[in-house]
């Protein structure tokens, strides 16, 4: 067994993460981006340390809600790519404790999704358009990437490189075991040993041997023998690959999607485009019916709040989840095709069907037929009975599969009616 694959091991049964996106962007309320789309200076976005005060900031109250939600690990910003920083480095005076609320940010929330037994991640930007030997002029996308001020502006990218790694250094040392390093990211020539990746990786390592790292330094995560700090998993973002994803020689690999519950990773105001709780469901059982992970995004905003729409997604998701988990969690995807009317998840002898649309007359499984042992719905447990129908037998394509009826013409879950089917053996 990889190294990697050891690793992962819980991260794969985990399933389901928790994204927190928040810092000082949250303040203007028009995305975390908001530096860079509208070409804002370090002196314009000082207004926003200057205000920085979150006094209803409870992370207790954060870990509590990704509880119910069925989040199993979380993973937050300690520095987003405008360079300010969550945490009380001792490397920058640009940071939360030197704003009006006076306090480490990172330490109240490891300790409080600590006691609620949720994996800690540490989401940090190698980018940081803040930092003076952070390179502006002519950069893809840096604030100050077309301002004639930064075209002669000397740099010197080895001292950024240091601050880099200092800073990594104090999150992987100061905070306990830390179960996930989510890096974002590689672009252009900007990638790989241009952050001197694998010196960063071996030092993580030695603080935190068994912490999982994205695939975003840079790299050939989908080599059959990746770099170093190519990473533990594979992170695409605001999709769903479309069979999954797998390495060069067609193995399956660790994988997340990363996903926003509307537009924008940090606050935005007026981005009301909510997914609805039915879109996350679905979502998460398309990434564990193709071997991934879902972690799903929420932005507080300026106060410390995350928004009343994210929590009402997350309660409604959670509610199913505490009645049809056992579908999600410890489970990968089915050796059968995908069906007509869902997907499948399986966990050794179980095999849960996920019945997205109704149809008409029983639900058929191709090529069960005499392997279901005992069959019912996940979410109250009520005996389903499975069998043959006569017309089968005349059309050769559907005579080995089994059928199972629904009561009614609705589905008793619309958002995701689960069937949890016991087989004799492992498919």
């Amino acid at each position: 067994m990889l190294e990697r694959d050891i690793r992962t091991k819980w991260f794969l049964e985990a399933r389901y993460g928790m994204f927190i996106h928040w810092g000082l962007y949250a303040i203007p309320a028009r995305g975390e981006w908001v530096r860079s789309n509208e070409r804002i200076s370090n002196e314009d976005y000082e207004t926003y340390f200057e205000q920085f005060n979150p006094t209803r900031y409870q992370p207790k109250e954060w870990a509590k809600l990704a509880k119910a939600a069925g989040h199993q690990y979380v993973v937050m910003t300690t520095k987003h790519h405008d360079g300010f920083c969550l945490f009380d480095s001792q490397l920058t005076d640009y940071k939360a404790g030197n704003t009006k609320i006076g306090k480490d940010l990172i330490r109240e929330y490891v300790d409080a999704f600590r006691e609620e037994g949720i994996a800690i991640g540490f989401y940090y930007s190698i980018i940081d358009w803040h930092h003076e030997h952070y390179p502006a002029y002519g950069d893809r996308y840096h604030p100050m990437r077309e301002h004639e001020a930064y075209k002669n502006k000397e740099v010197d990218f080895s001292r950024y490189i240091a601050y880099m790694h200092g800073q990594v250094e104090e999150l992987v040392t100061n905070y306990g075991k830390i179960d996930i390093m989510w890096f974002d990211f590689s672009y252009d020539h900007m990638s790989g040993e241009k952050w001197q990746a694998e010196q960063l990786i071996q030092m993580i390592r030695s603080h935190q041997p068994d912490i999982i790292i994205d695939n975003r330094l840079g790299g050939n995560f989908m080599a059959a023998e990746p770099e170093n700090y190519a990473g533990d998993f594979y992170s695409p973002e605001q999709i769903i690959p479309p069979g999954g994803v797998v390495d060069e020689l067609g193995r399956p690999v660790p994988w997340e999607a990363c996903l926003t519950l509307n537009h924008h990773w940090g606050y935005h105001a007026s981005d009301n485009a909510y997914k609805s709780p039915r879109q996350i469901v679905r979502a998460l059982v398309e990434c564990v019916s193709k071997n991934g992970n879902m972690l799903l995004n929420v932005g507080p905003d300026a106060e410390g709040e995350i928004p009343k729409q994210s929590k009402e997604i997350l309660s409604s998701v959670g509610d199913w989840l505490s009645r049809n988990g056992r579908s999600i969690y410890g489970c990968k995807a089915a050796s059968l095709a995908k069906p007509e009317w869902g997907r499948y998840t399986q966990n050794g002898r179980f095999l849960y069907a996920h019945i997205f649309d109704r149809g008409i007359g029983p639900i058929y499984f191709q090529g069960l037929k005499g392997k279901i042992k005992r069959a019912r719905l996940l979410a109250d447990g009520s005996e389903l009975r499975s069998g043959t129908m006569w017309m089968a037998e005349q059309y050769s394509d559907i005579e080995g599969g089994a059928f199972i009826s629904l009561p009614g013409g609705d589905l008793p879950d619309e958002l995701n009616t689960v069937i949890e089917l016991e087989l004799y053996e492992p498919l």
